[in-house]
């Protein structure tokens, strides 16, 4: 009996081990909000209880500004400078734009639904407890940032790149990757096992701490052939 049950708790540990730590989604309640009536944005600007509804922030400059319990709704975001930002409980929904810079950004507790944006510079940002569902995302710069709990879900990524970066408790569930950049990247419980396309154009190697599908290794085999040298011919 007791042989039974050690090899029982050595198999149960081992499960444990090898199983995919799921990524903690954020939980957003916003309180009642105050309508935005002010023009632009301004730089160290603090936002807490306000909803930016159908705003055009398009050329506005709020660097290090902080947003709290905030939501931006059908916002234009074309060439908005938010470096240094930051969002906290805050939900931006149908937001939009071409060249956002948000390099050096922290979102914490944040949900992104239904962006069409392009060109988004989150370089160096900090990324923890994000949602980030539906919509199209072209040219995301997330190099040498740190995600940490984050979702993609339903959304189309175009070119990402997260170069340099550091992932950890990260999935992408249901959602397009096209020409993915993942040079350099560190990756701890990474799941890509639900990606309906999965295109990695860089950085093929560094999928060490991702999970991926037998169907997926089958598509990934040539790439993985080539980078350890390796030629296939019938």
């Amino acid at each position: 009996m007791a042989g039974r049950g050690s090899r029982s708790g050595s198999g149960g540990r081992a499960g444990v081990k090898d199983a995919v730590a799921a990524a903690r989604r954020p939980e957003v309640r916003l309180p009642p909000l105050v309508a935005y009536e002010g023009e632009g944005l301004e730089p160290d600007g603090d936002y807490d209880g306000v909803r930016f509804e159908e705003v055009d922030l398009t050329d506005a400059a709020g660097p290090g500004a902080r947003f709290m319990d905030c939501e931006l709704r059908g916002c234009s975001l074309d060439r908005t400078e938010l470096g240094r930002a930051r969002f906290l409980d805050s939900v931006l929904t149908g937001v939009r734009g071409v060249g956002t810079d948000l390099a050096g950004a922290s979102l914490r507790d944040v949900e992104i639904v239904d962006a069409r944006l392009g060109g988004v510079q989150l370089h160096g940002a900090v990324l923890e407890r994000v949602l980030v569902r539906g919509g199209k995302i072209d040219y995301l710069n997330l190099r040498t940032a740190r995600l940490k709990d984050v979702v993609f879900e339903g959304c189309v990524l175009s070119e990402p790149d997260f170069g340099q970066a550091q992932l950890t408790r990260v999935e992408f569930r249901d959602c397009v990757l096209r020409r993915a950049d993942f040079t350099a990247v560190r990756m701890e419980s990474v799941d890509l096992r639900s990606v309906a396309e999965l295109d990695i154009a860089r950085g093929v190697d560094r999928l060490a701490g991702a999970v991926i599908s037998p169907a997926q290794l089958m598509e990934l085999a040539p790439a993985f052939a080539a980078q350890i040298g390796v030629r296939v011919e019938a």
